[in-house]
């Protein structure tokens, strides 16, 4: 150990008896540090010398800021110590990147999705904004992005609400790990783009450099937690609802959560996050189950005009544009796609959530991978989003089935020209200003000192970034203004033409992965109608599946048409069905399958029924499927 190594801490005692008799109640103390490169400083509030102390060792500076808790700092990097007011006035740059000290109560690290630990904040503003320490509580948070990585997302609560750099007073916060993201931008930029489109409480990116527990953990986005308030998703107390329709949140995930459930018409899986479980009544889930069941039957029936006094048109068109634009293949699970409602206003879009899996993300690595931008020509809802023809045929038929409305057509195409030339270059201004502070600062270099990712690094990806969007715009606006418009064939009547019958024999070992599949004659059905190839557009074929009463029921597959049958061949949901068909592109032979825990039957009879408008009349063509199940070998 060197002189020097004996005489720091000397050195320090020293300063903090001569700052103890200056007598400096509530003034800020900063802690100037060499670490990580770059000198960092930490403003701590304290009143008086007691408020830090040397540890017993000799090695560490500590700051003593709520009860036990401890802010430790090595003394073999702190630079120097000063004490000083806040500055008063703000500049309010947001692009710049700040600092964010957390120490826990318990000196160890934040490992939990499902439990808070205690822990003290120490932000600095950087002159931009007010500094800020307080007490708080952390733990982590995300999915897919915190199973996978190592670089964990967490969520912070304040004990009491404040404006966190600016940003709006609430207790809850987000910090956004971005790890998969190797530009930090993906999740900026359609921030940036949302609000300048115009859609409601969209959040804001304030990006800082994170140090737990004196450990540097790199750049991470602090943003605003999605939940109802003032400050938020500012939908009235007790009228308003929040909404997410999530896979992950759903009960299929999440059986156990009594927030959740499927939606009534296109059966996707909703959580409610307003009201919350401090407000729940026994029926508050079916209730807005019910509520939200109105929209979607005006959307399934292509009732536009009742569908307009219930959805706001212009948020879903942008948000559709948006989820496509960014190529965000989560709308197809669906996940992290939120919708809120005020009393009884309409239903509106978003916010916003979660976009590091858009941008052509390479999922064949998505475990370890961060390769992005190879194909600026891929889709979500395809060509013609009314036939799912994209390469996410299973985009639940809530988001395209208004594409059978021309009104909603025109208004897409519309809304797409007045933004096409500009979609592009308002987001990428913005972030261009948050990878000058990024780049300048160092903070991406030491991002990636931190958590090295072989063969990227911070400027090439963000030159990806941009040409792929500068692309994609172009490419959209062609697809767009070719996206077909619906046949609206007035029907003044309907014609039974009879039924076909097709056996289909599966094994049940095989379950939902048949080899088979349900070859149904074109010729066939062509001859029951009366009508030849050359009358028939398959466009606009449509398929139910029937009840055995003869009336329609619901298509609960993720096919474009379809369903699930239970045991005596009724539609039914996944949960209680036996066998299934799910027609995709091809309208001739049809995909199915067996619930390998449900069915243990021989065999089953359903029926599906193929309708389509001819000269005023729809025209209707039972197909009755009947399934042989073979056992295989399997002891039932």
């Amino acid at each position: 150990m060197t002189n020097e190594d004996f005489l720091r801490p000397l050195l320090l005692l020293t300063v903090l008896c001569c700052v103890a008799t200056t007598g400096f109640a509530q003034q800020r103390l900063h802690v100037h540090t060499n670490a990580v490169g770059g000198q960092w400083d930490f403003p701590v509030t304290v009143d008086s010398i007691t408020d830090f102390s040397v540890s017993s060792d000799r090695k560490q500076l500590l700051l003593h800021v709520s009860g036990e808790a401890s802010v430790p700092f090595a003394l073999s990097q702190v630079d120097s110590l000063t004490i000083g007011e806040d500055a008063g006035q703000e500049t309010k740059d947001h692009h710049k990147v700040f600092q964010l000290y957390i120490t826990t109560n318990d000196g160890r690290d934040i490992t939990s999705r499902d439990s808070y630990k205690d822990c003290f904040i120490n932000l600095n503003g950087q002159g931009s904004f007010s500094n800020y320490s307080a007490n708080a509580q952390i733990r982590c948070r995300g999915n897919s992005s915190f199973l996978w990585y190592d670089k964990k997302p967490l969520r912070l609560k304040l004990n009491e609400k404040h404006k966190l750099l600016g940003l709006g007073k609430a207790k809850s916060w987000v910090l956004l790990a971005n790890y998969r993201d190797v530009t930090d931008l993906m999740n900026t930029f359609v921030f940036e783009t949302g609000e300048w489109l115009g859609l409601p409480f969209t959040n804001h990116t304030r990006y800082v450099e994170l140090f737990v527990n004196g450990d540097y953990r790199g750049v991470y986005q602090l943003t605003e937690q999605v939940q109802q308030g003032k400050n938020r998703v500012d939908v009235s107390d007790g009228h308003g609802i929040l909404i997410t329709l999530d896979v992950d949140d759903g009960p299929g995930e999440s059986p156990l959560a009594d927030d959740n459930c499927w939606t009534k018409v296109y059966r996707m899986p909703m959580a409610v996050k307003y009201p919350d479980d401090e407000r729940f009544t026994e029926n508050t889930v079916d209730s807005v189950r019910t509520v939200f069941a109105e929209l979607e039957q005006a959307i399934k029936d292509k009732d536009y005009a009742r569908v307009q006094t219930l959805l706001d048109i212009p948020s879903f068109i942008k948000y559709l544009q948006l989820q496509e634009f960014i190529y965000n293949v989560e709308l197809s699970a669906p996940r992290s796609i939120f919708l809120h409602k005020d009393g009884d206003g309409p239903w509106v879009m978003g916010p916003l959530w979660d976009f590091d899996a858009g941008y052509d993300f390479d999922w064949g690595n998505m475990y370890a991978g961060h390769d992005f931008f190879a194909n600026y020509r891929e889709t979500v809802m395809g060509t013609n989003p009314l036939k799912r023809n994209g390469n996410y045929n299973y985009v639940p038929q809530f988001f395209t089935d208004l594409f059978g409305c021309p009104e909603f057509v025109e208004q897409y195409k519309a809304h797409w020209d007045s933004v096409k030339d500009s979609i592009v270059s308002h987001g990428w201004n913005e972030c261009t200003k948050y990878v000058e502070q990024l780049r300048g600062s160092g903070a991406m270099g030491r991002e990636a000192a931190r958590w090295p990712i072989q063969g990227k690094n911070f400027t090439s990806e963000v030159k990806k970034m941009q040409r792929w969007l500068e692309d994609r715009a172009e490419f959209l606006t062609d697809l767009i203004a070719n996206i077909p418009m619906p046949d609206t064939t007035t029907v003044s009547g309907t014609r039974y033409c009879g039924s076909v019958q097709v056996p289909v024999t599966m094994q049940r070992r095989q379950g939902y992965d048949q080899d088979v599949k349900v070859n149904v004659s074109r010729d066939e059905v062509l001859s029951l109608m009366g009508i030849g190839e050359d009358q028939l557009k398959e466009a606009n074929i449509t398929m139910v599946p029937l009840n055995k009463d003869g009336s329609e029921g619901p298509n609960n597959t993720n096919g474009v048409f379809g369903a699930w049958f239970n045991g005596d061949g009724e539609p039914q949901d996944w949960g209680h069905g036996h066998v299934y068909i799910e027609v995709f592109t091809d309208l001739w032979n049809w995909s199915c399958g067996v619930h390998p825990d449900n069915c243990r039957d021989d065999g089953h009879t359903v029926t599906m029924q193929i309708q389509y408008p001819h000269e005023g009349t729809l025209l209707k063509v039972d197909v009755e499927v009947l399934f042989t199940i073979e056992s295989g070998g399997w002891w039932w």
